[in-house]
């Protein structure tokens, strides 16, 4: 297999279209498909069922492309990092978000690295820890801020801090006029949360379990705006970190107050165990990490850094 056929199978399976494949590579389509057909030849298999939408993965091109997109990403790197030892940083930097962080940090952060690292293409991934981890393990992603048990996750981790959860309601549901509310009475109300593969779900049925509360959920979003938007419309409380919500709360869409037991959760800097970090992945580190200490100073997030 040569690399530039992987590397054109990889792109046109991320784009699903030769054209945009095309026009990302600056190859002409013709070339590109001619490569994908050497590809397939070489293999045996076909790797794409073409149709009127586009190009779609087969069963064997879903397996080829688990095996060597984090391939095709290293090698990709050190040419990056080679031009890199002799100027600023560049090269393309995919970084991880929960939908949480990235509500606070995605834009500012963006800008910042934007007017620093002008040689590095930054792309802001947002999902939750579940997926964040798989896309590390499987190279697809260069590092993350996620939340989990740093022990567990067999990945380069770095603490980050501990961000608070807070009680989230509805506007004219009277948390806002409350100090505090107790755990066991806000995990008897009516919930609206993430779907049981999360984290912050993991955590609630946690507290639920050890005050033998059995939790009402009617409603469940794994779409961070989605879970907010269904809180807004009185559906139920959410319990969230009260950065994620700052601007919501500040337009009088949504109340917050402290829970009497607080709960928190690990905050970390996350990045592939089993290869070097890229010059401009280290940079992009860095910049992060000024990033969440200025948030915090400006008060857009509580996070207790470590």
């Amino acid at each position: 297999m040569d690399f530039r056929q992987l590397r054109t199978f990889s792109c046109v399976a991320e784009l699903g279209s030769l054209s945009k494949a095309s026009d990302t590579l600056r190859v002409a389509q013709p070339a590109l498909s001619r490569q994908i057909k050497l590809l397939e030849h070489e293999l045996r298999t076909e790797l794409f069922t073409r149709n009127g939408r586009g190009m779609v993965l087969t069963e064997a091109g879903r397996l080829l492309l688990a095996r060597t997109s984090g391939i095709v990403r290293q090698i990709d790197q050190i040419r990056d990092d080679i031009q890199s030892s002799q100027g600023p940083p560049s090269g393309q930097v995919v970084l991880g978000l929960v939908p949480t962080v990235s509500c606070v940090l995605s834009a500012r952060f963006a800008r910042r690295c934007v007017e620093k690292f002008p040689g590095i293409s930054l792309r802001i991934v947002e999902s939750y820890s579940g997926h964040l981890v798989e896309w590390l393990h499987r190279g697809e992603m260069d590092l993350a801020i996620l939340y989990g048990r740093s022990a567990d996750l067999h990945l380069n981790v770095q603490g980050l801090g501990r961000d608070n959860i807070v009680a989230v309601g509805p506007r004219g549901c009277g948390l806002s006029r409350k100090k505090s509310v107790e755990v066991g009475w806000l995990l008897r109300q009516r919930l609206v949360l993430p779907s049981h593969s999360h984290g912050l779900r993991a955590l609630i049925e946690h507290a639920a379990a050890q005050r033998k509360i059995k939790l009402n959920v009617q409603l469940e979003a794994d779409s961070f705006r989605v879970l907010t938007s269904l809180v807004e419309e009185g559906l139920g409380f959410a319990l969230l970190p009260p950065s994620s919500v700052h601007g919501e709360v500040a337009e009088g869409r949504l109340e917050t107050t402290s829970v009497s037991k607080p709960m928190t959760r690990e905050l970390i800097f996350a990045s592939p165990i089993d290869r070097p970090v890229s010059t401009a992945s280290l940079a992009v580190t860095a910049l992060l990490r000024e990033e969440v200490a200025a948030c915090r100073k400006d008060g857009v997030w509580d996070i207790k850094l470590s």
